[in-house]
């Protein structure tokens, strides 16, 4: 295991609203903890839970893993993590990563009524507009998907990543950006996604996320898993990415009854292995162990998303608790 990763916890957290969030930020550090990020796609946004992060515990930095380019504007995005930026350089850690994707249709267009439109030369231009604009550099330019004129701010040391999975965008991730975030990939995987990557310029991020579903309940993490997996690993992004890992026969049953519209079908068709490979559960000491494979060399940052679980909603496990167990 790396000795020199960094340790997040992705947000909200289970079982909380996220005006009681705040205890437990407040004790990250504490359990071992560095960062906290966030995602973006049918819950809440991404930038809230981080200015209140922010707000409660200045010694966590702030990530977004990651934000669609396509339903905000690369300005709103370049003030949004300017805003962040601020909060914490004042506060305290002074740290931020803006990541930003593609994400998927079922995002983008079904809920915010965007056309999933040259999704991956969007997330290029933005990344040029964003390096540069962070930089506190004036931005007046034609891009291929969008053009911007008479952008400037202060600079701001937030620094954008990509989420990234095939070789192309990990390759425009570490020569255009400041890094990639990746994940539903076993350490295996990522293994290969590393070395596939090539040459790694110096400073530069990667960020692998992990999902985990802290409970000795098999059939429900299954249940949960396969609820969760059986949509995602249908996604067009996953499909390629899942591909190129040799797995487009194990998941062809399910793909066909995804298309067909059965989505609970799709997820029923994943075979036990890879449902317990790409969404964690167990112990808390075990899944300990299995996430500490994930700090392999080159990874900067390993990001835990922690599932809901019959005991952290009733209150049984403490939450606390938990998050201590399962940092490496």
């Amino acid at each position: 295991m790396s000795e020199h990763v960094r340790w997040a916890v992705n947000l909200p957290l289970p079982g909380l609203a996220l005006r009681e969030h705040r205890r437990i930020v407040e004790a990250l550090p504490g359990m071992g903890y560095d960062d906290v990020w966030t995602g973006e796609g049918g819950g809440i946004d991404a930038f809230t839970p981080l200015a209140a992060a922010a707000a409660w515990q200045p010694r966590l930095g702030l990530g977004t893993g990651v934000v669609p380019v396509l339903t905000r504007g690369p300005g709103v995005l370049a003030q949004t993590a300017a805003s962040l930026a601020d909060l914490a350089g004042n506060s305290g850690s002074g740290r931020v990563l803006l990541g930003i994707g593609t994400s998927v249709p079922a995002h983008v267009t079904a809920l915010n009524g965007v056309a999933f439109d040259r999704p991956v030369a969007r997330v290029r231009d933005t990344l040029r507009f964003l390096t540069a604009a962070l930089r506190g550099e004036p931005v007046d330019a034609e891009y291929e998907t969008f053009t911007v004129r008479g952008f400037q701010m202060p600079a701001t040391g937030v620094k954008v990543v990509l989420g990234a999975l095939r070789p192309r965008m990990v390759r425009l991730a570490l020569d255009e950006g400041d890094g990639f975030v990746t994940n539903l990939l076993t350490p295996a995987d990522l293994a290969r996604v590393l070395a596939e990557a090539g040459p790694v310029p110096e400073g530069r991020e990667i960020v692998a996320k992990v999902f985990v579903c802290p409970t000795e309940d098999v059939a429900y993490a299954r249940r949960a898993g396969r609820a969760f997996l059986g949509w995602i690993l249908n996604q067009p992004p996953y499909r390629a990415f899942h591909d190129r890992l040799g797995r487009g026969g194990v998941l062809a049953r399910s793909r066909e009854l995804f298309d067909a519209g059965d989505r609970r079908a799709a997820g029923e068709a994943l075979p036990d292995g890879l449902v317990d490979d790409l969404w964690l559960s167990g112990p808390v000491p075990e899944l300990r162990d299995r996430i500490a494979r994930y700090a392999q060399p080159g990874v900067t940052s390993v990001l835990i998303y922690v599932a809901p679980t019959p005991g952290l909603l009733s209150g049984a496990d403490d939450l606390a608790t938990v998050l201590a167990g399962l940092r490496p």
